[in-house]
């Protein structure tokens, strides 16, 4: 392994990251799993982000190799609406105070104690500071010393990205072949490293809960959404669908967890106008209180999560409900559709950047933006039990084959061609660090006679 942990170190940048006030969408998630599977691999590891300013400026995880850095603070106790809250302010405060302080506290260091760095920029709002990163390296003589990979995991901002000069600084990578196919467009052709999920999250809930969970809906299809008010994520379809199905005669519960979009207005008014009764609540702590509200509201058919779902209340509500809905119209990548299949849940994607969804196998895949496709495809899991066990099993099998510790493997890979691409001198690496090669030793023959 040329990228060998004692001779590397990590750094993340992301505006998003894995305080709930930096969360808005799977690029928290994203980094908050990849950084922490480093450190436990043995990497040090530093994760830049616009985090909570209440909470401590650095904080440290996984005996010291996994270092959290919140970045903006001071920007962020004046804007309280979360990590894009003041987000012009937050773009030019990162540029400015970020690269000299990474290369003074990080780069210099470790170069200085014979390590590379792998620099991972994520999103257009890190694009400036690759470009300030790699300008300032050069100037002091340590750019040969770092690989820099900067990630697309949407198409926000594409806009605003000065693309042959970031194309200069690192090189480029994103999270599927529909964001492959959207970077060309752009002039660029970037290399494909897919997204992962902690190896933690393939585990069984609690049976009872999830049990009671499904029993408190008492409905002939229960199903749950989650993501950004984002028209891209066909919160109308899912809608539809569901009033659809009231129509004729089916009881349905949809729950659902949103964002501050104002999207999430039109869907409410949506739901409503499709005959659908609506309450909204906080999240519950526990399965049980979910099950208690679902009960106490048997009219609600559709009910409204309006505050922060925690990774464990995720992880009885997927397997719980007969589908989760993660229909969206433009998919990067779909990080929820891999987290639901982990939780054992049978997951209804879309037709764009979900790579590993394969219908009818592991997940049904919408190709339409028609709400009767969706309505069939609920009735035919319906209809058909054992097709939809068979479906989450393989879903379960899928999701084991994009842990993070195995992502990093592509990742170092890739790693090891951005540092050629950029002329990066490799570390030199001693022979205990090399896997050897299998010998076979034959069997010693047999006589005969």
């Amino acid at each position: 392994m040329v990228f060998a942990p004692p001779h590397t170190v990590f750094v993340i940048l992301s505006f998003e990251g894995p305080d709930v006030y930096s969360q808005a969408g799977g690029l928290g998630v994203r980094v908050k799993g990849l950084s922490r599977a480093l450190a436990q691999i043995g990497y040090q590891t530093y994760l830049y982000f616009c985090g909570d300013p209440d909470l401590p400026g650095e904080e440290s995880h996984e005996s010291g190799r996994l270092v959290y850095r919140r970045w903006c603070q001071w920007i962020s106790a004046r804007h309280r609406g979360g990590v894009y809250d003041g987000e012009e302010e937050k773009i030019r405060d990162w540029n400015t105070s970020l690269p000299p302080s990474l290369i003074d506290n990080v780069i210099a260091p470790a170069v200085e104690a014979g390590r590379n760095v792998v620099v991972m920029g994520e999103e257009w709002h890190t694009s400036w500071s690759m470009n300030l990163l790699s300008e300032t390296l050069y100037y002091r003589g340590l750019r040969d010393r770092v690989v820099m990979l900067w990630n697309a995991n949407n198409t926000f901002g594409f806009h605003r990205i000065n693309w042959s000069a970031l194309a200069l600084a690192a090189t480029i990578t994103t999270v599927s072949r529909y964001m492959k196919f959207k970077i060309w467009e752009r002039g660029h052709n970037p290399i494909v490293i897919p997204n992962g999920i902690p190896r933690a999250s393939i585990q069984d809930a609690d049976p009872e809960a999830v049990a009671d969970v499904k029993a408190a809906a008492a409905a002939d299809h229960f199903c749950f959404k989650i993501g950004r008010f984002d028209p891209d994520k066909r919160w109308l379809i899912a809608v539809s669908a569901v009033g659809y199905l009231k129509r004729h005669g089916k009881r349905v519960r949809l729950l659902i967890r949103g964002g501050r979009e104002p999207h999430g207005g039109e869907v409410i008014s949506h739901a409503q106008h499709q005959g659908l009764k609506v309450i909204h609540i906080n999240s519950p702590a526990e399965p049980a209180e979910l099950a208690a509200v679902l009960r106490q509201h048997p009219e609600a058919d559709v009910v409204n999560l309006t505050s922060f779902v925690s990774d464990a209340m995720l992880g009885v509500i997927y397997p719980a409900c007969d589908a989760v809905l993660a229909n969206s119209g433009h998919e990067p990548f779909g990080l929820v559709g891999l987290e639901v299949m982990a939780a054992g849940g049978l997951a209804v994607t879309g037709a764009t950047g979900e790579d590993y969804a394969v219908s009818y196998r592991n997940a049904l895949v919408l190709e339409t933006d028609d709400a009767i496709e969706l309505v069939t495809e609920l009735n035919l899991i319906q209809q058909r039990p054992r097709l939809a066990a068979a479906i989450r099993r393989r879903g379960r099998v899928t999701a084991r084959a994009y842990v993070w510790q195995k992502v990093i493997e592509q990742l170092l890979l890739r790693v090891e061609y951005a540092a050629a691409q950029q002329a990066v001198r490799l570390p030199e690496v001693g022979s205990e660090y090399l896997r050897p090669a299998r010998r076979r030793t034959r069997k010693p023959e047999t006589s005969i006679g």
